[in-house]
Formats: structure tokens, C-alpha cells, sequence
């Protein structure tokens, strides 16, 4: 399979390819780059606790304070706009960056990972596990001014690795995903197949880095 080269600038973008290549197969799931309006739909999902350790529907990205000693509040699920970046396909695995654009009008912080899963259906039903978190590269503090961009890293281990009866397969049509320290979730349009089976996951996400995942 011949892979599009891109440089995933401002994440952990080379370090999870490296170690993706223990992954067997070599398919791609389709996907979107379109984005659905910020909204929290009547689910269990967006009414998490903020404080939870995992990442995913159930819960929200890291926690950050509310105001940081630079005097910017914490991005706020309304003030963000979430886009899918360059994507890339390696042994088995897609590698999605997910740019925030801060569309309010004044600065604010992410800071951690966030919360991301595969959904399908209306209103979005999580599929499978939600992401859990690469530890490659430590987490910072990411200040947005307004109409600045920060990005994630997202690894989507193709479902067809796995045979069906340990999958239990089924068709997506969107990463659901919490910025750092918010309870409701962005809808990005993105069309694959997850694992309906919890104990087969997945996504990986890395933590918040400044600057757009495609390096412009």
C-alpha cells in the first residue's frame, strides 16, 4: 500500500506512526472532514462527570483550571470549532490529526487530551471503547487567541484486524469528541467501522498541541 508522506506538524504524529507498525493489515476506513455543530444531544454521554481519568463519551478530556495564571479561561465547547486535519494510513492503522479553532472572541486554554469515540445513529450512540491516552509526549498548557488553532493526534486502528466474533463490527458515522475539561461534545463527521465490543479498542488520542496538524 502506498501512503500519501505528510508531516504532522506540532504532534505526536511521527512517534505513534513508528509504533503503529506492529499492527497487522493495511486497510483504511473512509472518512469526512466535515463538522456538525457543537451540541450535547439528550445521552447519557454528555452529562459526565468532568473529573473522570478516562477519556471518551462517558467522560471529558483532562481537566484544567478554569482561568490559568495567564488570565485566559478554558476553551469552552461553544468557542471551539473542531475540523479534521491531514489523515494518514500505516500498517493497519489511521492516523487523523483533529484541529480546535477558537471561533469566540477572545483567548482562551486547552490543556490535555481530549475525549474522543466513534458514534453512530440520531441521536449519536458511542460504538465500542473510547480513546485512550498516548503517553508520548507531555501535556502543556495551549493558549488560543481568538481564530487560532491547536490540534490532536488520533490513531483509528482499522476494525478488519480483528475477526468479527471478537470486533462484533458496525458502521460509524462520527467521532464524538470533549475538548479538554468540557461535558459537552463536537460532532465531526467521520464515516468507518468501530467495534461495537468494548474490550477491543480502537482509538488513541494524544494531548492538545499549538498550531494546526497540517502544518499550515
Amino acid at each position: 500500500m502506498t501512503l500519501r508522506r505528510t508531516v504532522l506538524t506540532g504532534t505526536a504524529g511521527l512517534a505513534m506512526v513508528a509504533a503503529a507498525a506492529a499492527v497487522a493489515g493495511c486497510a483504511s476506513p473512509s472518512s469526512s472532514s466535515s463538522t456538525s455543530t457543537p451540541s450535547a444531544p439528550a445521552s447519557s454521554a454528555a452529562t459526565s462527570a468532568a473529573s473522570s481519568p478516562a477519556t471518551g463519551s462517558a467522560t471529558t478530556g483532562a481537566a484544567s483550571p478554569n482561568v490559568t495564571t495567564s488570565g485566559a479561561p478554558a476553551c469552552a465547547t461553544a468557542s471551539l470549532k473542531a475540523t479534521a486535519g491531514v489523515a494518514q494510513g500505516a500498517a493497519g492503522s489511521v492516523y487523523q490529526v483533529i484541529d480546535f479553532t477558537n471561533i469566540g472572541g477572545t483567548a482562551c486554554t486547552l490543556y490535555g487530551y481530549p475525549g474522543v469515540s466513534l458514534v453512530t445513529g440520531t441521536p449519536p450512540k458511542q460504538v465500542g471503547a473510547a480513546a485512550t491516552r498516548s503517553p508520548t509526549t507531555p501535556a502543556s498548557l495551549v493558549t488560543l487567541a481568538a481564530g487560532a488553532t491547536a490540534n490532536a493526534l488520533v490513531r483509528i486502528t482499522v476494525a478488519q484486524n480483528y475477526p468479527a466474533a471478537t470486533c462484533d463490527p458496525v458502521a460509524t458515522t462520527a467521532l464524538q469528541i470533549y475538548p479538554p475539561n468540557q461535558t459537552a461534545p463536537i460532532y465531526l463527521a467521520y464515516k468507518t467501522t468501530g467495534c461495537s465490543a468494548t474490550k477491543v479498542n480502537l482509538l488513541t488520542v494524544s494531548v492538545v498541541q499549538a498550531g494546526a496538524g497540517s502544518g499550515n
